[in-house]
């Protein structure tokens, strides 16, 4: 197998993000924007307003310095702007260039993705997983959060990423046992495995669904 080579990755107007709380899907968010933007322009909606750990507005100076756009909320832990959120992402439906989503941890995370939905078309929704996460340590676990993000959102999933890892003790065994594990999801989920992230440099072997990743904060 091959590592992904250096491409858009995806040709959808929208790319949503969302998982369980832990999962590392903000920083997977924050690494797309980062190669989307070597191909044009790329706008970030953060809607982790119910996380008070990493959010995507953690990393508006490293986000700023790429020329990617950050759309997100001065109050979080509370709904207060979400109207200037509705507005800044309708712009970007309009406007060139990507979107990309962070959605909140969870089913209740997602409810705020909900007042989107019929405004949604052209999207990829990716649900990040870590299999070392509390909830989702078996497949079936896995899944069945899937469909609560699903039924609160009122959005579908059109593929799964496996980001497996325990932060800086996550070593190459680790990432490589999770195969087998992201798979099952997959064939649970009826969705494809869109790739499975690793850190930069971490395995010395090439994959052709790996997407490597910078740490931008450490987190698990």
């Amino acid at each position: 197998m091959k590592h992904i080579p250096k491409k858009k990755m995806t040709n959808k107007k929208v790319i949503i993000i969302a998982g369980h709380y832990g999962s590392g899907k903000t920083n997977l968010a924050v690494n797309l924007a980062l190669r989307l933007s070597e191909f044009g322009k790329c706008t970030i909606a953060d809607l982790d307003i119910v996380n008070l750990y990493f959010r995507t507005s953690d990393s508006k100076e490293l986000l700023k310095k790429s020329g990617i756009t950050l759309l997100s909320s001065d109050y979080s832990n509370s709904t207060l702007d979400i109207p200037s959120l509705t507005f800044g992402i309708d712009g970007a439906l309009t406007n060139e260039g990507s979107l990309i989503i962070d959605v909140g941890g969870d089913d209740v995370g997602a409810y705020a993705l909900g007042r989107f939905a019929d405004k949604l078309s052209d999207y990829e929704m990716l649900y990040v997983f870590n299999r070392c996460r509390y909830l989702t340590k078996e497949p079936h676990e896995a899944v069945e959060l899937l469909n609560e993000i699903e039924t609160a959102c009122g959005l579908k999933f059109t593929a799964v990423v496996n980001n497996t890892n325990l932060g800086d003790e996550t070593t190459p065994q680790i990432v490589t046992d999770s195969f087998e594990f992201a798979k099952e999801v997959s064939r649970l989920s009826f969705l494809p495995l869109k790739f499975t992230c690793v850190k930069r440099g971490l395995l010395p072997i090439k994959h052709e669904d790996i997407f490597q990743m910078d740490i931008i904060k450490n987190f698990i």
